[in-house]
């Protein structure tokens, strides 16, 4: 009989490999096929999605994971891998197959109409498949019965163990915390860079320059463009992401850039000898996010590492900013001012959208707001949290691809990523006492390397909270992320 340690890891082998093939119809989706396909991508995402729910589930490899749990002498990659994907099988098991294959046909079919629904302001024809997908989404939340409301099965997915009522007091502090930081932040006088035209090709030429200097291998991942910027690991060697680019913003693709590099990062760096298990897997989205946001804002948008790059953005556009400083690059990557778009929003006011995206999907979930609403309902909210008006739809609910791809639940990955990113940023600088320096003069392999050795090589073998607690000596707060911004913006706390 085969030992039930290398059945295990052969069941898991398989299994990863056919979530990798998931992942290049995905990708691929969003980056190269004719809009034509979707019809067809979608069923053949429906059948895969099929074979791994039934691969996942099968009675043989539930048994083979009873005598594992019996056995005293796992690795600790072999116990993370029996601890993350029974969490993950106990969610597959209770979902029928038929729901899982209707999700992923409905999400096949969402995603392209929601990119030409974005593109013309057309609430209407996005509409029907969010209400295909909220549907959906509400089955499996009956299904999986996690918590105390809906909406705790479906962020259990991204964030294991957490639930909405830990996270409803946490956010609600937050809100009070940043609206008085707001209140008392005055950046009127900030510069912006020029609104004139700067050339796609050249923001690419600069984005490439900058992740190969964050240390992103273009030996194993690309850099595309996409209706919205994202990040996906097709496998061990093979970690893709994309950016979007907007001709008089050049700032705008360079954040983006660099937050979906600190996502390839992580996924680059992840422990090699478990690449195909569950164990080699991201702990948490929350975690993730920590590292997209770390890089995003603690390093692209700090005063050292714009010393670096001031001169690239002169050498790029030579006519557009020809005499640009690294105090007046830094004053406009942290111009606080509200806006409709998440993804250019500042670190003040980020997780105010968070925030309002939190309870527009509790309340579809809870059936107390219809999907024909949710225009009227984001602009509301929008209004009180940001105090500003939506203009349109593009720039309201359709702006973000999540709920296409039936992704709700991860909104508050962001907010926990920047609470996460704010300590571990903390603990870095107290172990990396010239790091300044270094990113000033655009070296980032110090700052990687303890990365690498902290977070990514750790995978899964930890939970987050224990791989938080090991970094920081603390659970998870806010108090770091509230200092960090109050000092950045001269604010007594």
């Amino acid at each position: 009989m085969p030992d039930p340690k290398q059945l295990f890891r052969q069941h898991l082998r398989e299994i990863q490999t056919l979530h990798g093939a998931l992942a290049v119809l995905g990708w691929d989706q969003e980056v190269t096929m004719p809009a034509g396909g979707a019809r067809n991508r979608a069923a053949q995402r429906s059948v895969l999605a099929g074979i791994i729910h039934e691969r996942v589930t099968a009675p043989a490899l539930g048994a083979v994971m009873d005598d594992l749990a019996a056995r005293d002498d796992l690795t600790a990659g072999e116990a993370a891998n029996l601890r993350v994907f029974g969490l993950q099988r106990d969610r597959a098991v209770k979902l029928p197959e038929r729901l899982v294959t209707d999700l992923a046909a409905a999400v096949g079919l969402a995603q392209p109409d929601w990119v030409r629904a974005r593109q013309d302001g057309d609430w209407d024809l996005f509409a029907p498949h969010l209400q295909r997908i909220v549907a959906l989404k509400r089955e499996e939340a009956a299904a999986l019965a996690l918590g105390d409301e809906p909406y705790d099965s479906l962020l259990d997915e991204y964030e294991p163990g957490a639930r909405t009522a830990q996270l409803v007091p946490v956010f609600a502090d937050l809100r009070r915390r940043l609206t008085d930081l707001l209140s008392r932040i005055d950046t009127s006088g900030h510069p912006t860079l020029p609104a004139v035209p700067y050339a796609i090709d050249d923001q690419l030429l600069l984005s490439r320059e900058v992740l190969a200097g964050m240390g992103y291998s273009f030996e194993h991942g690309r850099l595309d463009t996409s209706a919205h910027p994202f990040t996906e690991s097709l496998g061990h060697g093979d970690v893709r992401i994309t950016s979007r680019f907007m001709a008089d913003e050049p700032l705008s693709g360079l954040s983006s850039t660099m937050h979906e590099g600190g996502h390839a990062l992580y996924e680059q760096g992840l422990p090699a000898d478990l690449s195909d298990t569950p164990a080699g897997q991201s702990t948490s989205l929350g975690i993730h996010e920590s590292q997209s946001r770390l890089w995003e804002n603690h390093v692209g948008r700090g005063l050292p590492y714009c010393q670096w790059l001031a001169p690239r953005l002169r050498q790029a556009f030579p006519e557009q900013l020809p005499e640009l400083t690294a105090e007046e690059l830094y004053l406009a990557s942290n111009r606080v001012a509200a806006t409709p778009i998440r993804t250019d929003a500042d670190e003040v006011t980020y997780n105010l959208h968070i925030i309002l995206r939190l309870e527009l999907e509790r309340a579809l979930l809870n059936g107390d707001l219809e999907v024909a609403d949710v225009p009227a309902a984001w602009r509301e909210q929008t209004l009180d949290l940001l105090g500003i008006d939506i203009p349109d739809v593009a720039r309201g609910p359709l702006q973000d691809i999540h709920w296409s791809m039936g992704a709700l639940g991860y909104f508050p990955t962001y907010t926990l990523g920047n609470l996460y990113a704010a300590m571990f940023w903390n603990a870095a600088r107290a172990e990396l006492p010239a790091l300044d320096d270094q990113l000033a003069r655009g070296d980032c392999a110090p700052l990687l390397a303890w990365l690498r050795l902290k977070v990514h090589q750790r995978g899964s073998l930890e939970t987050a909270e224990q791989l938080c607690r090991n970094i920081t000596g603390h659970d998870l707060r806010a108090d770091d992320f509230i200092a960090y911004l109050g000092t950045k913006f001269g604010i007594d706390r």
